[in-house]
């Protein structure tokens, strides 16, 4: 026994309805059930009205009704308003505790202006829903509500809203959506175009005003459109004069918001106002010169340095970006003459012009003479010593052996071996070698009889020195 429906506001007021009979919009039922209609021979029952004897109060007010009978239902619980806008309002209830003995067959809604006492039914007949939606309803309407449940003996005692319902327009406060790109300072350049579009909510329509730099906007100096979701902010040519604040402000019925927007409108900067070559020496040139006097309404991002050959007059990049004041040139070619310029720089690019040196800086040749510097001649020379001296060596019969030893000498000394103090050059079982400052000595198939002390002696103009090892040659072991 649930269920909504959609019914149209009466046409007419109550006055119109107390002197004809009342008639009742067809309204548009929705839900689990359908309204029900009785056959069209038989009328269908109106609701019981009490005629109100005092005068009208503020909130409607039926007599008393007699003690309803057991074929009547009891009224209809929990009437409540769900929904009000500005053209419509929802109100649903809860079935009565009792049907009456011959059942229920609908509910009737009826609607009374403020200050009448003539209710005027809402739906033609009684319609199975437990909510229902009046539409169409006009502004600055004032009324109660009241429902009734119905069954084939009659109405039963109505339910009826506390306090009356009043249709008045919704109020959206106003709400300012900058645009991502407009929430830092928006950047052109002199003679663009500014278009601004600013989206915002509000209902009714807001009140939309702009202000640059807390004055009212000059309109000469831009133009302003606003329709029902933004407001555009329109400059066909931008110039300097046009940097600053611009702030958006929506009124609507005492809410207020507000919306900044930072403009910067920039040229290309001046040439540095002047320039000097400091110095000039050997390969290099040193310049100074003074910032621009205009920096085109923004900060500027550096200074290019460029130079240029005489002979050639091409112009030639050596610095870019450049913060400082002062720079040295270096890598000039000797013979050349150069002369050099500066140009500013910002955002916009480079100045139209550039600041140029007077002078000329010219990279003379040097005159070199070579200069002959005193040598003093080291004395190398040194007696022979021993770095490395002779070990101790046995040997196998029959496998050749080799002593070694180390000696340092200047001038280069003569080398003599010995064994046992007697001189061995010359004999063929010996060879003797000496290179780079390592003396060998090769025995060759040594026999037990080569064994004994061997002696490296070494001998210059000044002085000798001389390192001994003992040679020993085992015997096989015989059997």
């Amino acid at each position: 026994m649930t269920g909504k429906a959609t019914s149209e506001a009466p046409a007419s007021g109550p006055e119109e309805s107390a002197s004809e009979p009342a008639k009742v919009p067809t309204p548009e039922a929705s839900g689990e059930m359908a309204a029900l209609e009785p056959p069209r021979e038989e009328q269908a029952p109106q609701p019981q009205e009490p005629v109100a004897e005092a005068p009208a109060p503020a909130a409607p007010t039926a007599a008393k009704p007699a003690p309803p009978s057991e074929d009547v239902p009891s009224a209809p619980l929990q009437l409540t308003m769900e929904d009000v806008s500005d053209s419509s309002v929802t109100v649903s209830w809860e079935p009565p505790e009792k049907l009456g003995r011959l059942g229920l067959r609908g509910y009737v809604l009826e609607v009374c202006q403020e200050g009448a006492s003539e209710w005027v039914p809402v739906n033609d007949w009684p319609m199975m829903v437990t909510q229902q939606t009046m539409r169409n309803l006009t502004l600055g309407d004032k009324f109660f509500l009241r429902v009734a449940a119905v069954s084939s003996a009659g109405a039963g005692p109505p339910a009826v809203l506390d306090q009356p319902i009043h249709i008045q327009e919704i109020i959206e406060a106003p709400k300012i959506r900058v645009p991502r790109h407009l929430r830092q300072t928006y950047i052109r350049q002199v003679g663009e175009a500014v278009n601004l579009q600013i989206p915002f909510q509000g209902k009714p329509r807001p009140q939309a005003s702009w202000t640059h730099n807390g004055q009212a906007l000059d309109s000469r100096q831009a133009s302003v459109r606003t329709g029902d979701q933004d407001s555009i902010l329109f400059i066909r040519e931008a110039q300097r004069s046009d940097s600053g604040r611009y702030e958006l402000t929506l009124q609507l019925k005492g809410l207020e918001a507000k919306a900044a927007i930072d403009i910067l409108v920039i040229e290309p900067p001046g040439p540095p106002s002047s320039i000097r070559l400091l110095d000039v020496w050997g390969c290099n040139a040193a310049l100074e010169w003074m910032p621009p006097r205009d920096t085109g309404n923004t900060e500027l991002l550096g200074y290019t340095v460029q130079k240029a050959d005489k002979k050639t007059g091409q112009w030639f990049t050596v610095l870019e970006r450049y913060h400082p004041t002062t720079c040295t040139i270096s890598n000039l070619i000797v013979g050349n003459t150069y002369s050099f310029r500066v140009f500013a720089e910002n955002q916009c690019g480079l100045s139209a012009s550039a600041a140029v040196t007077k002078e000329l800086a010219h990279i003379k040749k040097a005159d070199i003479a070579a200069k002959s510097k005193g040598f003093t001649e080291r004395d190398f020379s040194e007696a022979p010593s021993f770095t490395q001296p002779l070990a101790d060596h046995t040997s196998t019969p029959g496998y050749s052996t080799q002593l070694f030893c180390s000696v340092r000498a200047s001038p280069k000394p003569k080398i003599i071996w010995m064994k046992n103090k007697m001189d061995i050059q010359g004999d063929p079982r010996y060879r003797a070698l000496s290179e780079q400052g390592v003396c060998t000595l090769e025995i060759r198939k040594p026999s037990p009889f080569d064994s004994g002390v061997y002696t490296c002696k070494a001998i210059n103009v000044l002085g000798e020195a001389s390192v001994d090892c003992h040679l020993e040659v085992k015997a096989s072991a015989t059997h």
